[in-house]
């Protein structure tokens, strides 16, 4: 079968007892494999390249995700380290953002990433890539992105990317978050900055531990500083729609304060979305956190006259 001949080498395995496998291939393209009798029309194969040389900033520019503006704005964030989650559906680009946050990253600052299959494209000299690993044949031996998060506190980082949270290793990574490991980055599937906080609460309470609600909502405020949440539109293009401020705890609620959103106004005859990118006009609490590093932001990049 072709998929095993593509799978055997990476160290994966297909068959009756394991139907589906995910894997890295050696360019860095991502393969998904999944056979009967899960694939009811017969096996399937599906492959995720990626671009040779990392996208920029200046790229997403380029293909209208994003404003000037607003890149000069998120570069300042993860200078002054900010803990960022890109929040976004299936394609709607949150893996190659994550990428280009992640290339604001100093050089001199020790990077560790985790992922499930290797994807992100760090230029950086200092930078120690880990990748999960599942069982063997005999069901065992197998490394989850949650047994990483916990060996990586022990390896000195200076930041913490993870590819994706969609489990238990949350809580490990709000606590990381929590106790100095600031400047963290990672991303997490969710239709809306307030759905991607839910989302978290959900996964904190996968990891087995007995926690108050509050306690969770506590633990999420005071480590998230901001939410990106990427869409892909009707017409497929990808935008940034919202970049959203964490203020902390109103009772029982996260306060969420959006500072930039795209606003769509229609289509043209083509199809294609019309829309703007906006600000809101506030001015984010972390400012002060920004200056702290030297960055100081001028009036008219939260003037919503002039976005």
């Amino acid at each position: 079968m072709y998929i095993e001949r593509i799978v055997t080498p990476l160290g994966r395995r297909i068959d009756e007892s394991m139907p589906m496998v995910d894997a890295r291939l050696p360019d860095g393209s991502r393969v998904n494999a999944i056979i009967p009798p899960l694939a009811l029309n017969g096996p399937t194969i599906t492959i995720r390249k990626f671009f040779k040389d990392p996208l920029t900033i200046d790229d997403l520019v380029g293909f209208g995700t994003l404003t000037p503006q607003i890149a000069s704005f998120l570069e300042a964030c993860v200078r002054a380290r900010l803990n960022i989650v890109v929040s976004g559906g299936t394609g709607s680009g949150k893996t190659t953002t994550l990428n280009i946050l992640s290339s604001f990253i100093p050089d001199n600052e020790r990077i560790i990433t985790i992922e499930d299959a290797a994807e992100l494209q760090l230029r950086q000299e200092h930078l120690i890539t880990l990748e999960s690993r599942p069982p063997n044949i005999e069901g065992k031996g197998s490394i989850t992105i949650r047994d990483l998060v916990r060996n990586a506190l022990r390896m000195r980082p200076d930041r913490i990317v993870i590819g994706e949270v969609r489990s238990g290793e949350a809580l490990d990574m709000l606590q990381a978050m929590n106790t100095g490991h600031d400047g963290s980055l990672t991303t997490g599937h969710a239709n809306s900055p307030r759905d991607m906080l839910s989302r978290l609460e959900t996964m904190v309470l996968m990891a087995g531990m007995e926690l108050p609600v509050k306690a969770i909502r506590e633990q999420i405020s005071s480590a998230i500083d901001l939410i990106i949440h990427q869409s892909r539109l009707r017409d497929g293009s990808r935008k940034i729609t919202h970049i959203t401020e964490v203020q902390g705890m109103e009772g029982d609620i996260i306060v969420l304060q959006d500072i930039y959103v795209y606003k769509q106004e229609g289509a043209n005859s083509e199809g294609n979305v019309k829309g703007r990118f906006i600000a809101t006009g506030i001015r984010p609490k972390f400012l002060g956190q920004l200056e702290s590093y030297g960055i100081i932001l001028p009036y008219e990049a939260f003037d919503p006259s002039i976005l």
